[in-house]
Protein backbone atom coordinates (compact mmCIF):
# COMPACT_ATOMS: atom_id res chain seq x y z
CA UNK A 1 0.00 0.00 0.00
CA UNK A 2 1.43 3.42 -0.85
CA UNK A 3 2.32 5.67 2.09
CA UNK A 4 2.15 9.32 1.09
CA UNK A 5 3.86 10.32 4.34
CA UNK A 6 6.79 7.87 4.39
CA UNK A 7 9.28 10.67 3.72
CA UNK A 8 7.91 12.99 6.45
CA UNK A 9 10.16 13.72 9.43
CA UNK A 10 9.18 11.67 12.48
CA UNK A 11 9.25 13.59 15.77
CA UNK A 12 7.48 13.65 19.12
CA UNK A 13 4.46 15.52 17.78
CA UNK A 14 3.87 13.36 14.73
CA UNK A 15 1.73 10.21 14.87
CA UNK A 16 3.36 7.02 16.10
CA UNK A 17 4.65 4.67 13.43
CA UNK A 18 4.70 1.44 15.48
CA UNK A 19 3.44 -0.02 18.73
CA UNK A 20 3.87 -2.96 21.10
CA UNK A 21 2.22 -4.42 24.17
CA UNK A 22 4.25 -3.50 27.25
CA UNK A 23 5.57 -6.40 29.34
CA UNK A 24 6.27 -4.85 32.75
CA UNK A 25 9.61 -5.84 34.29
CA UNK A 26 11.51 -4.84 37.38
CA UNK A 27 14.83 -5.72 35.72
CA UNK A 28 14.59 -4.97 31.99
CA UNK A 29 14.07 -1.64 30.19
CA UNK A 30 11.52 -1.31 27.42
CA UNK A 31 12.81 -2.56 24.05
CA UNK A 32 12.18 0.84 22.44
CA UNK A 33 11.64 4.09 24.32
CA UNK A 34 8.12 5.14 23.32
CA UNK A 35 6.66 8.55 22.59
CA UNK A 36 3.55 7.75 24.59
CA UNK A 37 1.48 4.97 26.14
CA UNK A 38 -2.12 4.02 25.49
CA UNK A 39 -3.93 2.54 28.50
CA UNK A 40 -5.65 -0.60 27.27
CA UNK A 41 -6.85 -1.68 30.73
CA UNK A 42 -7.01 0.78 33.61
CA UNK A 43 -5.24 0.35 36.92
CA UNK A 44 -1.86 1.36 38.29
CA UNK A 45 1.22 1.94 36.13
CA UNK A 46 4.60 2.28 37.83
CA UNK A 47 6.94 3.94 35.36
CA UNK A 48 10.64 4.80 35.49
CA UNK A 49 12.02 7.80 33.61
CA UNK A 50 15.45 8.38 32.08
CA UNK A 51 16.82 9.67 35.39
CA UNK A 52 15.84 6.41 37.10
CA UNK A 53 12.96 7.87 39.13
CA UNK A 54 9.87 5.65 39.43
CA UNK A 55 6.39 7.10 39.94
CA UNK A 56 3.06 5.33 40.30
CA UNK A 57 0.14 6.56 38.18
CA UNK A 58 -3.54 5.65 38.52
CA UNK A 59 -4.73 5.42 34.93
CA UNK A 60 -8.10 4.92 33.28
CA UNK A 61 -8.73 2.76 30.23
CA UNK A 62 -8.44 4.84 27.07
CA UNK A 63 -6.05 7.40 28.55
CA UNK A 64 -2.89 8.44 26.72
CA UNK A 65 0.24 9.08 28.79
CA UNK A 66 2.74 11.31 27.01
CA UNK A 67 5.64 10.11 29.11
CA UNK A 68 8.83 8.71 27.53
CA UNK A 69 9.47 6.13 30.23
CA UNK A 70 12.41 3.75 30.02
CA UNK A 71 10.79 0.99 32.06
CA UNK A 72 7.38 -0.07 33.33
CA UNK A 73 7.89 -1.88 36.61
CA UNK A 74 6.14 -5.19 37.24
CA UNK A 75 5.89 -4.51 40.97
CA UNK A 76 2.78 -2.41 41.48
CA UNK A 77 1.66 -2.29 37.83
CA UNK A 78 -1.84 -3.63 37.20
CA UNK A 79 -2.72 -1.62 34.07
CA UNK A 80 -2.16 -3.00 30.58
CA UNK A 81 -0.27 -0.51 28.42
CA UNK A 82 0.46 -0.22 24.70
CA UNK A 83 3.64 1.68 23.81
CA UNK A 84 3.57 4.00 20.79
CA UNK A 85 6.79 5.01 19.06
Amino acid sequence: MPDLFDSDYVNLTSPAVAHYVVSPSDMVDLPTRPRAFYVNTGGTAVMRDGAGDAVSYEVAAGAILTLRATRVLATGTTAQLIAWY
